[in-house]
């Protein structure tokens, strides 16, 4: 039902667009986020998400570099990735979440950043 697209090979400080479409899912419904888990890591720590009234949660790593926006109507989800550092590589993941408990993750768009 998610459906990343975006990710790929960039050099530091380069610049890149992830992209969540979700035609089935109300936007207006779930709080909707990325996520991002790096190579031996289990867990899929937060990115940004955008909460209740529009109100942006964004990890301090990537305050100010990253960017989270949201088109309800279209059904998509952004990220916009500036500054890339190598330590920003991961496997990135679209999410949506309700207080019903739904959970609903995408497959994933892998980030690389490499000299």
């Amino acid at each position: 039902q998610l459906v990343e697209s975006g990710g790929g090979l960039v050099e530091p400080g380069t610049s890149l667009r992830l992209s969540c479409v979700a035609t089935s899912i109300d936007f207006r419904r779930f709080t909707m986020g990325w996520y991002r888990q790096t190579p031996g890591n289990q867990r899929r720590e937060l990115v940004a998400r955008v909460l209740d009234g529009g109100v942006i949660d964004i990890a301090d790593s990537v305050r100010g570099r990253f960017a989270i926006s949201i088109d309800a109507d279209k059904h998509t989800l952004d990220l916009q990735m500036n500054s890339l550092k190598p330590e920003d590589a991961a496997v990135y993941f679209c999410n949506a979440r309700n207080h019903l408990g739904f959970n609903f993750w995408g497959q994933g768009t892998r980030v690389t950043v490499s000299s």
